[in-house]
This record gives C-alpha cells, sequence and structure tokens, in this order.
C-alpha cells in the first residue's frame, strides 16, 4: 500500500496522464453516449439549486446527475490530494518564467500560485478586482460564447473531430498568449 501512495504521490510523465485523460472520452461514450466538460456543471448546479422561469434553466438537470459527480470528485480528489498526498520535492519553475515574472514585480515562488498575485491581499486590490472579478466575468463569458470550456472543446470536441471545437481550442490558445505577452505586461505597470 505504501508503494501504491508513493506512486501516485509522485508527479507522473505527459506520456501516462495524457492517455489517462484521452481515455475519459471513449469511456463517457460508452457508458452513455454522455460529453465531457466541466463548466456545463454550474449549469447543472444552478437548474437544480435554483429552480427559476428561465428558459435556459429548463430542462432534466437529474439526466446529467453523472457530471455533479463526476465533478465532486474532482473536488474532493484535489482536497485529498492537497492534503494528504503532498509532493515532497519543492516546486519546480523555469529560470526564464521566474525572470519574466520577476520583471513584473512577482517575487515570491514558493508555492504553486505567487503570492504576489494570489492572496487576500492582493484579492481586495484594484489589480486583484481586475484579475479575479473581471477575468471571472470573461472567462465565464467565453465559455458560455464558445458553447463549451477549454476541457469540453479541447479534450472531447477535438477528439470527436468537431470543427466548433477546433477553433474554439485554437481561439482560447490565442486568448491565452495575449494574456501573457500583451495585457499582463500592461496591467502590471499600471500598478
Amino acid at each position: 500500500m505504501q508503494q501504491f501512495i508513493e506512486l501516485i504521490r509522485q508527479p507522473w510523465p505527459w506520456y501516462v496522464a495524457g492517455p489517462l485523460i484521452g481515455l475519459t472520452v471513449p469511456t463517457l461514450l460508452l457508458i452513455g453516449n454522455k460529453s465531457f466538460g466541466i463548466s456545463s456543471s454550474l449549469r447543472h448546479i444552478c437548474a437544480a439549486c435554483f429552480p427559476a422561469n428561465i428558459s435556459f434553466f429548463k430542462y432534466d438537470w437529474k439526466k446529467e446527475i453523472w457530471n455533479l459527480v463526476f465533478v465532486l470528485g474532482v473536488f474532493f480528489g484535489g482536497m485529498i490530494a492537497t492534503n494528504f498526498m503532498e509532493n515532497p520535492n519543492a516546486f519546480q519553475l523555469s529560470e526564464n518564467t521566474m525572470a519574466d515574472l520577476r520583471a513584473l514585480g512577482i517575487q515570491d515562488f514558493s508555492g504553486l500560485m505567487p503570492a504576489d498575485l494570489f492572496s487576500m491581499e492582493a484579492l481586495f486590490s484594484l489589480k486583484g478586482f481586475i484579475f479575479f472579478v473581471l477575468g471571472g466575468f470573461m472567462v465565464g463569458f467565453g465559455t458560455r460564447y464558445a458553447g463549451g470550456c477549454t476541457s469540453g472543446h479541447a479534450i472531447m470536441g477535438l477528439s470527436n473531430l468537431q470543427v466548433p471545437s477546433l477553433i474554439a481550442t485554437c481561439c482560447f490558445m490565442v486568448g491565452g498568449f495575449t494574456m501573457t505577452h500583451l495585457l499582463m505586461p500592461f496591467i502590471f505597470k499600471l500598478f
């Protein structure tokens, strides 16, 4: 049992983790013609918890209960991994990435997320408002506008050879590159 815990505690190489993620697509299709995506679970939660007279939420959400169970599994799996299976090795970040982030004023690289951005002090600042509230709204709007999230389009849609998923995934990547290389330096210079 100890060897198993040590095995799952270590980071897995891409050639193991990638195929395991990829196998969710045929598994879901074989189990019941289900499509994978995380953002749709928010719609199911809203339809279940806030039954209103909104046409978007008028559907049989109980048919999608498997999606809510999947998301709960992701949440609890993350909690278990974070609290009981922490990687004993120090977090490693590329020197080039740290140099680029230092140029933007980010200095704390002690964890997975820089404390300069992801702390309570940063949350209640103008920079925090831009990153968390405005950024969260843009991600939510983009997810709804694109008809799904990155996991739904990039994993499920591309494997099903759906052209809209290819377009959405390309737009997600362009948006990420634009934010990282053009907008983020500009936002950090304002503060």
